[in-house]
């Protein structure tokens, strides 16, 4: 599917920077090409190589000075014909080149519209575009790692070997439907089946650790006042993001910052010390802390290594008993040595498993001064959000859109192989059959709807 009209954009970020790249797509792409960019050298344009010349406004007065690079369809992103130009990163110059190639023929291009122009062109499948969205917006290397290798195209791949094994008990069906009077060769479709249904209960058992990787998490520290959360938070950041001081109550409002933990993306927010008090500002901070937590998908309970537990902690571990936590002992420094930290751990480990009712997720020793035990901690935190199962490959369904569709493909392939072993007639083979390639269909984007395109694409910058 070719379009008939061009388009353009500007293709870099907002805000100022050292190069400002404007994108055009389009069978007019070179014509609008050659009406802003007059090279230095003339002559005919050569895919693929970059010239150095002008960008020119109608009257042929200079915008910038630029490098511009023209592809010819479809060896291009958008299988169609390309031209970039690259410009000096000021808004005000991108921008002034952008109009020119709208003056000159260009539309104004839609967000994600080049990457559905390459989708639509058959020059990537919508695995392979979602992946595209995946690798800008990835926020660790894991996260990144398994969009680049999506955009790659191993689930497309795996996903076209499914749909291979489900088309041929599908056409063995149909031949017996269709053609009753001929003599059609028996086939058993028990084993295609089978397999089918493993590989594809296969890819929705990873979808847990995926989304994990791809959308992230939210872990909420809590504790008394003065436990050293923020000081906490600042550790795990890297950064000195929130204030510390040794004044009990020196956090009032919650502070949400995003850190890599075990290669999950997790939000960290610190939260004001859980504690009855007058000042009308702490109880607003504490009622925001309580929101933190019905938010969070993990607690950290943050304790002082060298306190014990009081009266004030009852209501602070009763947030506790509905969500999964982590003990985190903290000011492990303070301690003398290493089997007093032990000591200590058990203890309070101990102390808090009995005003709890239930033992903790896990516990960890810390110090926020020193950095002891934060690599264990935020293995311990990604731990909990990915489970035990472990995917070496780095091949995880990563979209809850592909997970809820090859959860359906399964349940109806999975229908098949129960009809197919019950004798049950091969129509009625056929609907589950069907619905099942349909199903994965809609993941590669063999089957869709323009409401999902546009849903899906809607969500990319324009320029991409």
């Amino acid at each position: 599917m070719m379009y008939d009209d061009t388009i353009a954009a500007i293709a870099t970020p907002p805000g100022e920077g050292g190069i400002g790249i404007v994108r055009i797509s389009g069978k007019d792409a070179l014509l609008i090409l050659e009406r802003i960019f007059v090279p230095v050298r003339p002559g005919r344009w050569k895919p693929y190589r970059m010239r150095y010349g002008h960008v020119v406004d109608r009257t042929g007065a200079t915008v910038d000075e630029a490098l511009a690079v023209f592809m010819r369809g479809p060896h291009s992103f958008t299988a169609e014909d390309v031209a970039e130009i690259s410009v000096h990163g000021g808004p005000l110059v991108i921008e002034q080149v952008l109009q020119q190639a709208l003056a000159a023929g260009a539309r104004a291009a839609n967000p994600g519209e080049f990457t559905m122009r390459a989708f639509l062109n058959g020059r990537i499948d919508l695995t392979q575009a979602e992946a595209t969205l995946d690798i800008i917006t990835a926020r660790t290397t894991a996260a990144l790692a398994l969009a680049e290798a999506q955009l790659g195209g191993w689930l497309s791949h795996e996903l076209h070997r499914i749909r291979d094994l489900l088309m041929d008990p599908l056409a063995y069906c149909t031949a017996l439907v269709d053609f009753p009077e001929d003599d059609v060769e028996p086939q058993n479709v028990e084993p295609p089946l089978a397999a089918a249904v493993q590989a594809l209960d296969a890819l929705v058992a990873t979808a847990q650790q995926g989304i994990v990787y791809r959308q992230g998490a939210r872990a909420t520290l809590i504790g008394r006042p003065n436990a050293g959360k923020s000081s906490l938070l600042n550790a795990l950041l890297r950064i000195d993001r929130a204030i510390v001081t040794p004044i009990p109550g020196t956090t009032r409002d919650t502070l949400e910052e995003t850190a890599s933990l075990g290669g999950v993306p997790v939000v960290l927010t610190d939260t004001a010390g859980i504690a009855e008090s007058a000042d009308p500002i702490e109880r607003l901070g504490v009622e925001r802390s309580r929101r933190a937590v019905a938010l969070a998908d993990v607690l950290l309970l943050v304790v002082d290594g060298l306190a014990r537990p009081g009266d004030d902690d009852n209501e602070i571990v009763a947030l506790t008993r509905s969500k999964r936590t982590i003990l985190a002992v903290n000011k492990i420094d303070l301690i003398d040595s290493a089997d007093a930290v032990q000591e200590c751990v058990e203890l309070l480990k101990c102390a808090y498993e009995n005003l709890r009712g239930a033992p903790f997720d896990a516990t960890v020793a810390v110090s926020a001064l020193t950095g002891h035990g934060l690599d264990a901690l935020g293995t311990t935190v990604a731990r909990l959000f990915l489970g035990e199962s472990s995917h070496a490959d780095g091949r995880l369904v990563t979209n809850a859109r592909h997970r809820d569709a090859l959860a359906r493909a399964a349940d109806h392939a999975r229908d098949a192989l129960d009809s197919f072993r019950r004798g049950v007639s091969p129509d009625l083979l056929a609907v589950d059959l069907t619905a099942a390639i349909n199903a994965v269909g809609e993941v590669t984007g063999e089957v869709v709807g323009d409401d999902l395109l546009h849903a899906i694409f809607s969500r990319f910058c324009i320029g991409k």
